[in-house]
């Protein structure tokens, strides 16, 4: 039997403000233990919440973003569970009427096998919420410590329409909504301190059944790779379950990266047995157009606006427009490249080539690059006047990136990599290997194209990798046929 992959994402991204949703304390990372947890985060008796409307402009930026209905009122409900994290027994959160509402998200999947392809996936809603504190084991032998720090913190939870059908796409979402909302500037995204954490909703169901298989959650997936794997374990666990003669039990499940395996946390909840309603402690928070209308004023152009004048007023194709725009620091080196360079191409090979793999191996960031967009677009100047061959480029570029210089024409000088385009001296080698490959000249001539390409490489041997590969070729095939 074929089955078909069923996967819905609930992210939460913590909002980037300074202080908590509904109190003033910080949100700052790496305080001591309940050293950030004020009488509001710790539920005293009496204590009132107050709305941060930081966090409600980052919940309207990110809707207007995707598209989004922002609510001109919507609710704040208390969600009732009873963990050691939790002073208050609840979590103040968003129900029936969240701040935002549908919206759409498109994105770029590049399976193992076949070719990209751009999908578009709709969002359910976007609603506020407080994050709950953490309980930290192993500080002492057989004891449990809480941590209020987080208690409080602000974050917009992201909920997408079951519409994903494989692991690959629901990490290139994820990785989409991850570099959108710090393009926003909503939230700093670092995954390892909790900014931004999924929810897998996964099941599986006979290809061509229109119902829906029954689901399980995987909880609180903080890196990409993650995600990746513990989707793809679920699927195979869920139909292995099911070919057995087994059943799906629908239950929130955990991860264990280090076994690389799920494993049931509890049955899962419903939204009933949460017992919602709202809260009485809070107004409605209301949103006028001229405030709405402030926001979209101070939006930034987004990735897709981007996208399509990258391919409209550069000429580059989808693909390499998408790839330009995966995170603010990379949409950036390239524009600030291509203002410097008339071959804009050219100058999206190089940011998605030479300079991504020299990150990525060096593990470093782009805005940290060794090599800033004025030097790039310095040594690629040098390539289209015929200074330099793309193989000297690349060397002249490993010697920028080792820090051994920051003037380019001083390294071409210095590794003796400029380019011999003089006719007369390239005509003198070319001459002298015409002479010395009588055998490759006449099976050239006899209609052996490839032929070609023997000579071609003993002229830049000869000239030590030195000679204009075009000028070679043309001057080669003016003598070959005289």
């Amino acid at each position: 039997m074929k089955w078909e992959v069923v996967i819905g994402l609930e992210t939460h991204v913590q909002l980037s403000t300074n202080t908590k949703i509904f109190s003033g304390a910080s949100i700052e990372s790496g305080a001591e233990p309940n050293a950030q947890a004020c009488v509001v985060d710790l539920a005293l008796p009496g204590v009132l919440p107050v709305l941060n409307y930081g966090a409600v402009e980052r919940a309207m930026k990110f809707g207007l973003a995707i598209g989004a209905k922002v609510a001109e009122r919507s609710i704040f409900a208390r969600k009732n569970y009873f963990y050691p994290d939790l002073p208050k027994g609840y979590q103040i959160s968003q129900f029936e009427l969240p701040v935002v509402q549908g919206g759409e998200l498109s994105f770029m999947v590049t399976p193992k096998k076949g070719e990209p392809y751009m999908k578009t996936l709709h969002l359910t809603r976007a609603h506020l919420e407080e994050d709950a504190g953490k309980s930290v084991h192993g500080i002492e032998m057989g004891l449990s410590g809480i941590d209020l720090n987080r208690a409080g913190t602000p974050l917009l939870e992201i909920v997408t329409e079951p519409e994903l059908r494989s692991a690959e796409e629901a990490v290139a979402y994820a990785r989409t909504l991850h570099a959108l909302v710090v393009w926003l500037g909503i939230s700093h995204g670092d995954m390892q301190n909790g900014n931004f954490r999924c929810d897998a909703n996964v099941s599986v169901r006979p290809v061509g059944q229109k119902e829906f298989g029954t689901r399980c959650e995987i909880k609180n997936l903080n890196s990409f790779r993650f995600l990746q794997d513990a989707i793809e374990y679920e699927v195979r666990r869920q139909i292995e379950l099911i070919e057995d003669g087994g059943q799906v039990v629908q239950a929130t499940r955990l991860y264990d990266p280090d076994k690389n395996e799920t494993r049931e946390m509890r049955t899962k909840e419903d939204s009933m047995d949460y017992r919602y309603f709202p809260d009485p402690d809070l107004l409605p928070l209301d949103i006028s157009r001229e405030w709405l209308d402030e926001v979209k004023q101070a939006m930034p152009e987004l990735p897709h606006q981007l996208r399509e004048r990258l391919m409209s007023d550069f000429g580059l194709s989808q693909y390499d427009a998408t790839m330009l725009t995966t995170s603010r620091g990379v949409a950036d080196y390239y524009l600030a490249l291509a203002e410097q360079v008339q071959d804009k191409k050219i100058a999206a090979n190089w940011v998605m080539g030479e300079l991504s793999a020299a990150l990525n191996q060096s593990e470093v960031a782009i805005e940290n690059s060794p090599v800033t967009p004025a030097v790039l677009a310095k040594l690629i100047t040098r390539v289209l006047d015929n200074t330099l061959n793309n193989k000297g480029a690349k060397t002249v570029f490993a010697a920028l990136w080792a820090k051994e210089g920051d003037d380019v024409d001083q390294l071409i000088e210095k590794l003796g990599l400029k380019q011999i385009s003089d006719t007369g001296a390239i005509e003198k080698i070319v001459d002298e290997v015409i002479a010395n490959n009588p055998k490759n000249v006449e099976e050239f001539r006899a209609g052996k194209e490839k032929a070609l390409n023997g000579l071609v490489g003993q002229v830049m041997k000869a000239s030590k990798g030195k000679a204009n590969p075009g000028q070679v070729n043309q001057i080669l095939r003016a003598k070959l046929a005289a």
